[in-house]
Parts: C-alpha cells; structure tokens; sequence
C-alpha cells in the first residue's frame, strides 16, 4: 500500500475504535475487548508498514539528487552535470544512457509518472532556431582546441518570457485552475448606530491546461561525433532557440490553433493610439493602467518601433527623446520580433505596457529530447534529427493590467 493508503487504514481502524470505548460505558465486555485489542494490533502492524513506506517515499525523493556511491548531490548540481552531446551520441549509437543522464532521466519518469518518448532533460538547460549543424557549418568546433566559454552564438530573437517577470509554474501535473478576485468589499462611512451596507468579494477563475511546444534541428553525425565539448552549447543554443521563440511568440500574442491565448489575444487588454507618437499620447496610454490600479512594470514593442522612439523628441520645451538610455517613462523598453507588426498598406509598429508578472506560463514536465538517426532525409545527408517537446500553457490573471499600440508609424 502507498503512504496515503496506510494513513487512511490506520485512521479508520482510530474511528472505529473510539467508536467501541464511546458505546461501552465504564467498562468493556469480553467480545468487546477482543475486538478493541485485534484493532490496536493491527494500528501496531500498520504503524511499521507508515515508517517503511515513510522512508522509502523520502528515499525516493533524494534520488534525483543521489549518486550511484551513496554521495548526496543537490538537483542544480545533477543537472548541471547532464551533457546533451552524450544523449545525443548515446542516442544515435543506439546505447543506454550512463552517468547524470542516465540518473535524471529515470528520476524525471518517476516524477512525471510516464516514460518519456525520448530521454527527459531539464529545462534549466534551455534558458537561452533550429538549422542543419554540420561540419561545414560547425567547421570552428571540429578538430580544434577551443574555449567553450568563448563560444559565440549566432544573433537570435530576445527571449521575453523571464526578462519580463512573467510568473512560472513548474512541475504541474493535469489542468490547473487558479482563483481570480474580481470585485472586492467595500468600505464607507455611516453615522452613528447606522448599519453598515453589505458587500461581497466575488472570485472566477483561469484554467491552464496542457499544450506542446517544440522543434526539430538537424545535427550531423560527423559533428556529434568528432567536435569538442564546444558543441554542447551550440546544441543547447539551438534546441532552446526552438522551444523559446514558440513560447515568446504565445505569451505576446498565441490564440492560433494549439496556442496558448496570450496577451494580445486575451479578452479585455485595454487599448491605445499611438498615431501620433507624442509624450502626451504615450503618457496617457499609461495613465489608463493607473486607472486600474495596475503598474506597468516593463514595455515591449516591435523591434522597428526602436528606432521611432529614439529619434522622436518628446515635445517642443521638453527636453529628450521619447525612450533614452533603454526606458521610456522610467520603465524598461525591449525589442522582439517576436512581438509581430500589424499587417496593413502599410504595417504598423505594436507596443505593449503592462505589469508581466500578471501573465502565468505554466510547464508540466522536463524537455522530452527525442533522437531520430533513421529519417531518410536526414540519414541521406549523414544527418540525426533531434526533437525537442515541452508541455507548458499561458494565461494572463487580469487583463485590464495590459495596455497596447499597434498603430505606431515605421
């Protein structure tokens, strides 16, 4: 029996035993008796299945941090030993995975309570697109002594989501719903023995539920099996390109088909006009968030709506441009493409304000990281395709705290 099961048994068996003492009066009868002191053995028998099943679900919790000769090692220390070229070679060779991987793959089953279609990897390995790394076009990491921590990568879209303070739920397991308060209790002021008029605190609620994100790179065999340890960042640069770009791109906006509804896409975001770039029309863009009672906390906008900001002055008699030194209103600006212009004759820029830790992203497992040495396609060029999957969903708690532009002249 699990931990649980046991508790609920022994706790039952309590029940009825007070149950017995309460209709017994001040004495047991002899049948009485036997049944309270068979009770008591059997709360004795499942008091050392509790310990043994105590320990063995603790024992079960540090294995991920656990090594094969009885060391204790934290989780930030295991995962910072996983080397993705060993999965990725161990994968295409068609061998068991040894070692940190090995260990944190079995524990990432246990935990998610399914195998993975590949091997489990952490997330944390992912905090930073996907094209055909060969040796070609990996020439600087073959046959060469080199610095991994020299490496440059190649120009990518900024990553938002932990930038911005978006709120992250890691480890969820089904659908999640979080409470909303809506509307609040009201306070007033009454005259003397005069009742105060009720008022009710109403709640609704947001749901996350799971959906998939992912990407495929091809790798070359040649590459996987002839570089330096340099690779490893290359490939990590890579996979999270993939997985980052796709969740950016829903938190800002999402709603297609098997996105997650992102800020852009959510009922309810207040709306501005910034046609006319002005100080005042940007300060009264951010006055309607006041109103609310929400504070924006960072600015995203089109990565061509930089350029307009920097070079658009704030007013006649008013000194400096309308962003300077990365902030605009003493709130922090970034750029993405991720953040899509507003397609017209022609298109126009999108700004976005808004407090960020009011969006919720939420993840449900590790990055699944599935090796295919065999696709023809691939297999043709001397190629491996990796995958990369993570379940995660995006949901914005309060919408009226968002504010965007999308009228902006580039």
């Amino acid at each position: 029996m699990r931990l649980h099961e046991i508790k609920e048994k022994r706790a039952a068996l309590v029940t009825e035993m007070r149950g017995i003492l309460a209709g017994a009066g001040d004495k047991l009868t002899a049948e009485q008796q036997t049944k309270f002191d068979g009770l008591k053995t059997q709360i004795t028998e499942l008091e050392g299945q509790e310990a043994r099943a105590s320990f063995l679900e603790a024992e079960e919790r540090r294995l991920l941090g656990q090594s094969s000769n009885g060391e204790t090692r934290d989780k930030a220390q295991l995962e910072g030993n996983i080397s993705i070229s060993r999965i990725l070679q161990a994968k295409m060779e068609g061998r068991s995975l040894t070692g940190a991987e090995a260990e944190y793959a079995q524990e990432a089953e246990r935990r998610n309570g399914r195998a993975a279609e590949g091997v489990f990897v952490p997330l944390s390995l992912f905090e930073k697109r996907g094209t055909v790394n060969t040796t070609t076009t990996g020439n600087d990491l073959v046959g060469t002594d080199l610095r991994a921590d020299q490496y440059v990568g190649a120009l990518r879209n900024n990553l938002l989501a932990r930038k911005l303070g978006v709120r992250v739920l890691s480890g969820l397991q089904g659908n999640v719903t979080i409470p909303r308060h809506t509307t609040g209790v009201s306070a007033g002021w009454v005259a003397e023995g005069t009742g105060l008029t009720g008022s009710d605190m109403t709640f609704d609620s947001i749901t996350l539920t799971p959906k998939h994100a992912g990407g495929i790179t091809e790798m070359s065999r040649q590459l996987i099996q002839q570089s330096s340890p340099d690779i490893e960042q290359l490939i990590r640069d890579d996979l999270s390109f993939v997985l980052a770009q796709a969740i950016d791109s829903a938190l800002i906006k999402g709603g297609g088909a098997n996105e997650p509804t992102g800020v852009l896409a959510t009922a309810n975001v207040q709306t501005a006009n910034l046609a006319t770039l002005s100080w005042a029309n940007v300060l009264a863009m951010l006055q309607k968030l006041d109103l609310v009672n929400a504070s924006a906390a960072n600015i995203v906008a089109s990565t061509k709506v930089k350029a307009k900001l920097m070079g658009t002055l704030k007013s006649s008699g008013i000194a400096g441009y309308l962003m300077e030194g990365g902030k605009m209103a003493d709130l922090p600006v970034h750029f993405s493409n991720q953040v899509a212009e507003k397609t017209g004759s022609p298109n126009t820029g999108r700004l976005i304000a808004g407090d960020w830790s009011q969006v919720m992203l939420g993840l449900w497992s590790e990055v699944d990281l599935l090796v295919n040495p065999f696709d023809s396609t691939a297999y043709a060029r001397g190629g491996v395709l990796v995958r990369a999957m993570a379940t995660c969903d995006i949901a914005v708690r309060h919408p009226t705290a968002f504010v965007f532009a999308e009228d902006i002249a580039i």
